[in-house]
């Protein structure tokens, strides 16, 4: 296989991710969410190395900042500036 091929192969393959997660985090926010959950918990547990701990920290969705009073609007997580 030429180098060529190979790196148009490569670029069409990131492409192809990058779009996936898109339409993961515009169709599908709360299984999403639960995912990225499921796979920063085992990076996060005590004693993890620190390149670990800093995937996991990386990969785990933002806290959310719901409390009691929330009246459901769906805009109670963190700002986004910009």
């Amino acid at each position: 296989m030429d180098a060529s091929l190979a790196l148009q192969y490569a670029i069409i393959a990131v492409a192809v991710v990058v779009s996936l997660w898109v339409v993961l985090k515009k169709q599908f926010p709360g299984p999403l969410r639960r995912l990225r959950g499921a796979l920063a918990l085992p990076l996060l547990r005590q004693g993890s190395v620190g390149w670990r701990y800093r995937l996991g920290r990386w990969i785990a969705p933002p806290p959310s900042g719901a409390d009691a009073s929330c009246g459901g609007c769906n805009s109670c997580g963190p700002d986004k500036k910009g």
